[in-house]
Protein backbone atom coordinates (compact mmCIF):
# COMPACT_ATOMS: atom_id res chain seq x y z
CA UNK A 1 0.00 0.00 0.00
CA UNK A 2 2.95 2.33 0.44
CA UNK A 3 4.87 1.40 -2.70
CA UNK A 4 3.97 4.73 -4.25
CA UNK A 5 4.51 8.04 -2.50
CA UNK A 6 4.72 11.73 -3.25
CA UNK A 7 6.69 14.70 -2.02
CA UNK A 8 4.91 17.07 0.37
CA UNK A 9 5.14 19.82 -2.24
CA UNK A 10 3.67 17.73 -5.09
CA UNK A 11 0.65 15.54 -5.72
CA UNK A 12 2.44 13.36 -8.30
CA UNK A 13 2.97 9.77 -7.11
CA UNK A 14 6.20 7.89 -7.76
CA UNK A 15 7.58 4.49 -6.86
CA UNK A 16 9.64 4.42 -3.65
CA UNK A 17 12.22 2.14 -5.29
CA UNK A 18 14.48 4.79 -6.82
CA UNK A 19 11.47 6.34 -8.61
CA UNK A 20 11.57 3.33 -10.95
CA UNK A 21 8.03 2.41 -11.94
CA UNK A 22 9.23 -0.92 -13.35
CA UNK A 23 10.38 -2.03 -9.88
CA UNK A 24 6.92 -1.52 -8.44
CA UNK A 25 5.21 -3.09 -11.44
CA UNK A 26 7.47 -6.15 -11.40
CA UNK A 27 6.86 -6.82 -7.72
CA UNK A 28 3.11 -6.39 -8.08
CA UNK A 29 2.99 -8.45 -11.27
CA UNK A 30 4.79 -11.54 -10.03
CA UNK A 31 2.91 -11.38 -6.75
CA UNK A 32 -0.52 -11.30 -8.39
CA UNK A 33 0.37 -14.00 -10.94
CA UNK A 34 1.82 -16.20 -8.17
CA UNK A 35 -1.42 -15.84 -6.20
CA UNK A 36 -3.53 -16.82 -9.21
CA UNK A 37 -1.25 -19.76 -9.96
CA UNK A 38 -1.52 -20.93 -6.35
CA UNK A 39 -5.30 -20.94 -6.64
CA UNK A 40 -5.09 -22.92 -9.90
CA UNK A 41 -2.66 -25.52 -8.56
CA UNK A 42 -4.66 -25.80 -5.33
CA UNK A 43 -7.72 -26.68 -7.39
CA UNK A 44 -5.63 -29.19 -9.36
CA UNK A 45 -4.51 -30.76 -6.08
CA UNK A 46 -8.11 -31.08 -4.92
CA UNK A 47 -9.15 -32.91 -8.10
CA UNK A 48 -5.91 -34.86 -8.50
CA UNK A 49 -7.17 -38.12 -6.91
CA UNK A 50 -10.11 -38.17 -9.32
CA UNK A 51 -7.85 -38.06 -12.41
CA UNK A 52 -7.46 -41.64 -13.57
CA UNK A 53 -5.28 -41.06 -16.62
CA UNK A 54 -1.63 -41.41 -15.60
CA UNK A 55 -0.44 -39.33 -18.54
CA UNK A 56 -2.59 -36.39 -17.44
CA UNK A 57 -1.33 -36.78 -13.88
CA UNK A 58 2.26 -36.79 -15.09
CA UNK A 59 1.76 -33.61 -17.11
CA UNK A 60 0.06 -31.86 -14.19
CA UNK A 61 2.90 -32.76 -11.83
CA UNK A 62 5.49 -31.64 -14.37
CA UNK A 63 3.60 -28.38 -14.94
CA UNK A 64 3.50 -27.75 -11.19
CA UNK A 65 7.20 -28.52 -10.85
CA UNK A 66 8.15 -26.40 -13.85
CA UNK A 67 6.03 -23.47 -12.73
CA UNK A 68 7.50 -23.63 -9.24
CA UNK A 69 11.03 -23.62 -10.67
CA UNK A 70 10.25 -20.70 -12.94
CA UNK A 71 8.63 -18.72 -10.16
CA UNK A 72 11.54 -19.41 -7.81
CA UNK A 73 13.79 -17.84 -10.43
CA UNK A 74 11.44 -14.88 -10.93
CA UNK A 75 11.29 -14.21 -7.18
CA UNK A 76 15.10 -14.29 -7.08
CA UNK A 77 15.20 -11.77 -9.92
CA UNK A 78 12.61 -9.66 -8.09
CA UNK A 79 14.62 -9.74 -4.88
CA UNK A 80 17.79 -8.66 -6.70
CA UNK A 81 15.96 -5.96 -8.65
CA UNK A 82 14.17 -4.48 -5.63
CA UNK A 83 17.31 -4.61 -3.50
CA UNK A 84 19.33 -2.87 -6.20
CA UNK A 85 16.74 -0.15 -6.68
CA UNK A 86 16.38 0.34 -2.92
CA UNK A 87 20.15 0.73 -2.58
CA UNK A 88 20.08 3.55 -5.14
CA UNK A 89 17.08 5.31 -3.56
CA UNK A 90 17.86 8.68 -2.01
CA UNK A 91 16.78 9.07 1.63
CA UNK A 92 15.06 12.39 0.97
CA UNK A 93 12.76 10.75 -1.60
CA UNK A 94 11.22 8.38 0.96
CA UNK A 95 9.22 9.89 3.80
CA UNK A 96 6.63 7.24 4.61
CA UNK A 97 7.14 3.96 2.72
CA UNK A 98 10.62 2.89 3.86
CA UNK A 99 9.38 0.09 6.13
CA UNK A 100 7.01 -1.20 3.47
CA UNK A 101 9.81 -1.23 0.89
CA UNK A 102 12.06 -3.20 3.24
CA UNK A 103 9.18 -5.60 3.94
CA UNK A 104 8.65 -6.14 0.20
CA UNK A 105 12.33 -6.95 -0.23
CA UNK A 106 12.29 -9.29 2.77
CA UNK A 107 9.20 -11.17 1.62
CA UNK A 108 10.52 -11.49 -1.91
CA UNK A 109 13.63 -13.09 -0.42
CA UNK A 110 11.59 -15.57 1.61
CA UNK A 111 9.40 -16.31 -1.41
CA UNK A 112 12.44 -17.79 -3.12
CA UNK A 113 12.50 -20.59 -0.55
CA UNK A 114 8.74 -21.04 -0.28
CA UNK A 115 8.41 -21.58 -4.05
Amino acid sequence: GEGYTNLPSSSELFCVFNRNEDACRYGIGIGVLAFLACIFFFMVDIYFPQISNTTDRKYLVLADLGFSGLWTFLWFIGFCFLTNQWAWTRAEDVHVGADSARAAITFSFFSIFSW
